[in-house]
């Protein structure tokens, strides 16, 4: 078991983007708006792994002026279903022991729901959730407040005691931390010292952060920089970069592509190895990215 046996489960590399484009947009994918789960609610009750959550957000934010962007200030729809299939029994990347219980994983552009983290953190070392200020406040509280409930709904909860709540609460949240990290405009040198002497990155996480070409750029560089620490720590194995995705554009996908392709090998990740909310037909698509010359 290993990176190279999944890779032979993904199937073929990714070796024409614009190819791979026409793929994708060439199915009958459903009529969908930009993505969000509820634009106007103030909170979303939602079972993700088998677990209830209650994710507060801010549409009034999210309609705002803020230049910098407010994307974040709400929960996207490919978020609670990438959380489904990253944390569900058998998943390929666990199966093939390429994220394992000491793994520690980083979230690009998590945003205010947290969700990925609430469903992954039990299952690894340790979890790093990243976005710019502006969504800190709501992250936090939507962890903290989710890291109390049990993993299951809420019928299963009924006869659970206090002393199980407090060790689930403290098993959870000790391992997710949340960081600063405003990757469209600044590098990622301090991350190393946030990571600590020892630790690298296993996977890097991206839940729908390409919505206009001007971020392209950006989030590209930023996962190369973060896949390049295992590199200079002369780690042998090397960091997986998963990107999920609404497919809207297909000009804003082909040059993503494009970028990405420059930097990384990557696969799609096939149907038959995703929960039924992520395949082709239902308009979302993940990718598995490595660095090239990285892979032993």
């Amino acid at each position: 078991m290993g990176l190279l046996d999944l890779l032979e489960m993904l199937g073929s590399e990714v070796e024409d983007t614009e190819e791979e484009t026409f793929l994708l947009f060439s199915q009958t994918l459903p009529s969908q708006d930009l993505g969000f789960m509820d634009s106007r609610a103030g909170t979303i009750e939602l079972t993700v792994a088998g677990r209830d959550l209650t994710i507060h957000q801010s549409p009034t934010l999210l309609s705002s002026n803020r230049k910098e962007g407010t994307t974040g200030a709400v929960l996207w729809r490919v978020s609670p279903l990438f959380a489904e299939w990253i944390s569900s029994l058998g998943n390929c990347l666990f199966a093939q022991s390429v994220l394992r219980k000491e793994s520690l994983v980083l979230e690009l552009g998590c945003g205010v729901s947290g969700i990925v983290a609430l469903a992954l953190a039990s299952q690894v070392n340790r979890y790093i959730a990243t976005d710019q200020d502006y969504v800190l406040r709501l992250l936090k509280q939507n962890i903290e407040e989710n890291t109390v409930k049990l993993k299951f709904p809420k019928s299963a909860k009924k006869n659970r005691n206090d002393t199980a709540k407090s060790a689930v609460h403290k098993d959870s949240i000790e391992n997710i931390q949340v960081i600063a990290l405003d990757w469209e405009h600044n590098s990622i040198e301090s991350l190393p010292s946030l990571l600590g002497d020892s630790d690298t990155v296993d996977a890097v996480i991206a839940c729908d952060c390409i919505y206009n070409e001007a971020l392209i750029s950006p989030f590209v560089r930023a996962c190369s920089e973060i896949c390049r620490l295992r590199i200079r720590s002369g780690q042998q194995k090397p960091t997986v970069c998963l990107v999920a995705q609404q497919l809207r554009s297909p000009d804003i996908f082909d040059a993503w592509a494009k970028a990405f392709y420059k930097v990384f090998k990557f696969w799609r990740v096939p149907d038959e190895l995703l929960i039924d909310g992520l395949r082709i037909q239902t308009g979302f698509v993940v990718h598995l990215g490595i660095l090239r010359n990285s892979i032993p």
